[in-house]
């Protein structure tokens, strides 16, 4: 059963996937301060307050709503033009970059490598 357990620990995509989500917490850190700090309050600054938790429909409170769903367009905005776009030039530019170099000539077999000494041999008697 231990050694069972110490397989699956040690199974390379559970590393993986336990580094994605430590990155990816630190990650979502990083969004929501540039999210909460920097770009929340330039909207602020340029249309007026960026807090609507106060503003109500009658006897409904939209305003967290619309707080949650002005947050969450900043964000995927931030991550796509942040993280998404950048990555797509990388990955087009290193596709581009293999496309352009032709692949190495495959290696000759025994017999003809066998050959080839034989020939330079024969070429230095000569």
């Amino acid at each position: 059963m231990l050694k069972g357990f110490k397989d699956f620990l040690m199974r390379g995509n559970v590393v993986d996937l336990a580094v994605a989500v430590i990155i990816g917490g630190a990650f979502g850190q990083v969004v929501n301060s540039l999210v909460g700090d920097v770009l929340t309050p330039l909207i602020g600054a340029l249309g007026g307050a960026p807090d609507f938790s106060a503003l109500k429909l009658g006897p409904v409170a939209i305003g967290k709503f619309i707080n949650a769903l002005v947050n969450f367009v900043v964000v995927a905005a931030a991550i796509y033009f942040l993280v998404v776009v950048p990555m797509q030039g990388v990955q087009k530019r290193l596709k581009k970059e293999a496309e352009a170099a032709p692949p190495p000539p495959p290696e000759p077999p025994e017999e003809v490598k066998l050959l080839r000494e034989i020939l330079q041999e024969l070429r230095k008697k000569a």
